[in-house]
């Protein structure tokens, strides 16, 4: 397709500055559009020294907002998305793009990026990542009867809703968006890419890669390993950072095999993380809370051995399908699958070769029809 769109992200985060699937997705596309011929502007936080705009890969990245801490505590900041929602405004608003693509979670954005839609005549897309809904109520208590109504209002705001998942997708509807609005289109990877990199020769056996908050539920997978090893001459990595990471690093040291446990904090080479991925054996995604799961993929195509948890709240099951074992979320499943891999059990289907329907190519040919059906439509 031609290129010629003008495109806007939205989004309060920017990779590789912050690394989580949500931003990388953004650059993913972004870049990818960009080549195509297509304008691509990212309204985020200012991550990088100097002016307000930061080039990238062919994107404009204009800063709106000073960097900030997302998190206050162990939870996310809500004062961060209100500050930089309102912070957005402005600029949004006296711009003029042919669509506004804004990351839905933390909701806030989602009400200035649709008010400038609206002035403009852009058209507006919504990404979900994730549909929280009564979870809010265990994430914040009674506070979370906002969060629940906030979610719900930035959904009725969604003409064109992206789903990265169908889990997503299904609680979307439920919620009140309707079915003709939504449309899957999963995140991907470059399977060539991580294919290519060299094992790390020192890789542990089994690995983890994610963002280290409690419903990664890392603690379970320490616990596992602990046991496993017990019989086994085998090490476990943990690559990542987050509010947990103290609590994580006091329960390792508490192991009996902690002098085989290695936390290796935030890597911000993706080809670092790739090549502990190519050398490990297994790769184990404990998370009860997932609405794709970046990494599983990554390290499916890196040819690990996946040990993934089933949950209700969890999208991986999509992702995986028969390349994996999936197990319960507790100690014992998760020491089971790790049990089952070291023992030489197989999927049915390798994880590389599943792998290879989600490279990013055919996901940025699914959302540029996106962009151009909703720019050809828009009311």
């Amino acid at each position: 397709m031609s290129g010629d769109l003008d495109v806007a992200f939205v989004s309060n985060v920017a990779y590789p500055f912050v690394k989580g699937g949500a931003e990388r997705r953004f650059y993913e596309i972004g870049r990818r559009l960009a080549d195509r011929g297509h304008d691509v502007t990212l309204y985020t936080r200012r991550y990088w020294e100097g002016g307000d705009e930061y080039e990238q890969e062919g994107m404009t990245l204009r800063a709106v907002a000073p960097q900030r801490e997302l998190y206050a505590g162990e939870r996310r900041s809500i004062g961060e998305a209100v500050e930089f929602s309102l912070r957005l405004a402005r600029p949004l608003l006296t711009s003029e793009h042919d669509v506004i693509d804004v990351s839905a979670f933390p909701y806030f954005p989602v009400f200035p990026a649709a008010a400038a839609a609206v002035r403009s005549g852009a058209a507006l897309v919504t990404t979900w990542h994730e549909v929280w809904n009564r979870y809010w109520l265990e994430y914040l208590g009674a506070l979370g009867v906002g969060g629940i109504v906030v979610e719900r209002l930035a959904a009725r705001l969604s003409r064109r809703a992206v789903a990265v998942s169908r889990l997503t997708a299904d609680r979307l509807g439920a919620i009140g968006v309707p079915g003709e609005r939504i449309t899957t289109v999963y995140n991907g990877i470059e399977t060539d890419r991580i294919a290519a990199v060299e094992p790390d020769p020192d890789a542990p056996d089994v690995l983890f890669v994610g963002r280290l908050v409690e419903s990664k539920r890392v603690d379970q997978l320490l616990s596992a390993f602990d046991r496993v090893a017990a019989d086994r001459d085998i090490r476990l990595g943990i690559v990542g950072d987050g509010p947990e990471s103290d609590r994580l690093r006091a329960q390792a040291s508490a192991l009996d095999s902690r002098d085989r446990i290695t936390f290796y904090g935030s890597i911000d080479d993706d080809t670092d993380v790739y090549s502990l991925m190519r050398g490990a054996t297994a790769f184990v995604s404990p998370s009860t809370r997932e609405g794709f799961g970046m990494a599983l993929l990554e390290a499916m195509a890196a040819d690990c051995q996946i040990v993934a948890v089933r949950h209700p709240d969890s999208a991986v099951e999509e992702v995986l399908d028969d390349a994996g074992l999936l197990v319960d979320s507790t100690v014992e499943g998760i020491a089971d699958g790790l049990t089952a891999v070291f023992d030489g059990e197989r999927p049915a289907t390798a994880p590389q070769t599943a792998a290879q329907r989600f490279d990013w190519e055919c996901i940025v040919d699914d959302v540029e029809r996106i962009y151009r059906d909703a720019v050809d439509t828009r009311e």
